[in-house]
């Protein structure tokens, strides 16, 4: 079995991604015999810490396998991918916890939504985000949010070329979360390589995240890799956004402002200013 070159470099990154990377051969014969799939050749692009190869079963349906390294920020996408049960999301056909594995619907054709201009972009994420803030949640499944930002403490802010802007940025991160008035299923990660053009619906989500939290978080991900419009178009970009999935500009200007300042080592910390001084 051939490893791709990026899952290689990761081995390298911790021992615990070695141990992994060692086990995966293993895993991916027995989720071949357990599922009785013919493999095809592994995804490069966008599979950035998954081992995600075209398949097809016994019947002759074609899906996709994954095979994720265990990490703090997917751990709860199977069960997000059960709750949602393929809406806004591929389908879960089937999985297998122990070896982190997942048997998944196959967008076809799989097109990115990153080849549509980010205009277009904001129309899809308006319609896409809504059936993750309605989905139905089981109590004590998911982790809030805020679980998130502590580890982002852990990791120390005094190295970002303004630790204090660092700082503001997550303490208001917990701000805006004790007060949003409902906690929803969120996606976290929804960009624009991780949304797929399909035939059961144009577009469909993959690679989620799951944390409960306040809508206006969810947003920000697209906002983020969005970066030269918001430089140039800051208010008319988020006021767009927000309108078209409902939710305030106000939050989500914040938000915004808060993953900039205190995320990436700092490197956004002069777009987080440029944010902040937006006036709605």
């Amino acid at each position: 079995m051939d490893i791709p070159d990026f899952l290689l470099e990761l081995g390298k990154t911790a021992p615990e991604h070695q141990t992994w990377l060692e086990t995966l051969p293993f895993h991916v014969q027995q989720a071949k015999e357990k599922w009785t799939l013919t493999l095809g050749e592994p995804y490069i692009e966008n599979a950035s810490c998954s081992y995600v190869v075209p398949c097809k079963t016994a019947e002759g349906r074609e899906a996709v396998l994954k095979l994720g390294l265990p990490h703090e920020e997917a751990l709860h996408e199977i069960d997000g991918l059960r709750v949602l049960n393929g809406d806004p999301t591929v389908y879960l056909i089937d999985f297998d916890r122990n070896m982190n594995a997942m048997l998944l619907e196959k967008c076809v054709p799989g097109t990115q939504l990153s080849v549509l201009p980010e205009e277009q972009q904001d129309e899809v994420f308006g319609n896409l985000l809504p059936h993750f803030w309605k989905a139905p949640v089981p109590k004590g499944l998911f982790r809030s949010i805020t679980s998130k930002f502590a580890l982002e403490e852990q990791e120390g802010l005094n190295h970002f070329p303004d630790p204090e802007l660092a700082k503001t940025g997550i303490r208001l991160k917990y701000q805006l979360s004790e007060a949003s008035h409902q906690e929803v299923l969120l996606a976290t990660d929804l960009h624009a390589g991780n949304v797929l053009k399909a035939e059961r619906k144009n577009w469909l989500a993959i690679d989620i995240k799951p944390y409960l939290g306040d809508r206006a978080y969810d947003l920000t991900q697209h906002l983020l890799n969005c970066k030269e419009r918001l430089r140039n178009k800051p208010e008319m970009t988020i006021r767009r956004v927000a309108a078209l999935a409902g939710v305030s500009p106000m939050r989500l200007r914040d938000w915004t402002f808060a993953r900039l300042a205190s995320e990436s080592n700092g490197k956004h910390q002069n777009l987080a200013v440029k944010i902040r001084e937006i006036s709605f």
